[in-house]
């Protein structure tokens, strides 16, 4: 991932303007740390089935990347989850403050189409992959997730219906990730079922969060931590042990579907699959 991070760096928005801190805060958060999931989802696809379209996707998992940045410092917004700290630093409101920190979500959030739409492809598979993009990440995905989050705060829902709440806020995206890699390279016919392992692998690793938000500090986990209370998590509703026992079986289940995955998708994603899927037994 450091030739990923080298991208990105070398590709941060620019714009020139009387504005003191406009274009600092566009960067604040895509350079302050973050664990590029999702991009190395999408590019360990990428290179298990073509190699040499791996730099051509550095655009697309760019475009991610901004848009999951844009829901971060929205999150953190004080009518979301008003959080002090995001990726070890401040949060953009607390910087700067809430207009600046609206305005750069949504800045990210457009500027993430124009990144995707000037990627090195041709033009039917940008169009496929802003669909996947626009569709998971929009309306009837992660903001859909984030509107049912806020909405039901302090209103216990079902087991049932935190899945569905937390399948569009977190796993939609994390899916998006691994079947933008197959359409990337022309493997349609591996597409659905990444995007099916992926729906999994984003519903654990929203258990794994909720579980981190109760047994990390803040320092450790570089965000605010013990903010869920009044949140449908998994924790909440289940409780500790209870939620550990759910990520545990997601875990096996998506652990038994690597071993499913032909020799190059699992050389290429088992290393940080197998990290992720675990990282709640740390």
């Amino acid at each position: 991932m450091e030739q990923f991070e080298a991208y990105l760096l070398a590709h941060l928005p620019t714009v020139s303007s009387p504005h003191p801190h406009y274009e600092a805060s566009l960067r604040q958060m895509l350079t302050g740390g973050g664990k590029r999931f999702r991009p190395a989802l999408l590019l360990g696809v990428v290179k298990a089935y073509n190699p040499l379209l791996l730099q051509s996707a550095y655009s697309v998992a760019l475009a991610i990347e901004l848009l999951h940045t844009y829901s971060l410092i929205h999150d953190d917004l004080p009518a979301m989850d008003n959080a002090d700290l995001r990726r070890s630093i401040p949060t953009l409101h607390i910087t700067y403050d809430e207009v600046t920190a609206i305005l750069a979500g949504d800045a990210l959030n457009t500027y993430a189409f124009e990144v995707l739409s000037n990627a090195p492809l041709s033009d039917k598979v940008i169009v496929k992959l802003i669909r996947e993009l626009s569709s998971n990440g929009g309306l009837s995905g992660m903001v859909l997730g984030q509107a049912i989050d806020c909405h039901f705060e302090n209103t216990p829902l079902t087991l049932d219906q935190v899945r569905i709440l937390h399948i569009n806020k977190t796993g939609k995206l994390i899916a998006a990730s691994l079947k933008m890699g197959a359409i990337i390279v022309g493997r349609d016919d591996r597409a659905q079922e990444l995007y099916d392992f992926g729906i999994d692998l984003g519903l654990l690793f929203q258990i794994q969060d909720d579980i981190l938000d109760v047994t990390q500090d803040t320092a450790c986990a570089g965000k605010t931590t013990n903010n869920d209370e009044a949140k449908n998590s998994f924790v909440t509703l289940l409780g500790l042990e209870k939620a550990i026992e759910e990520a545990d079986t997601l875990a096996q289940k998506l652990t038994l579907q690597i071993q499913s995955f032909d020799e190059n998708l699992q050389r290429e994603l088992s290393p940080t699959l197998t990290y992720y899927i675990n990282r709640h037994k740390e």
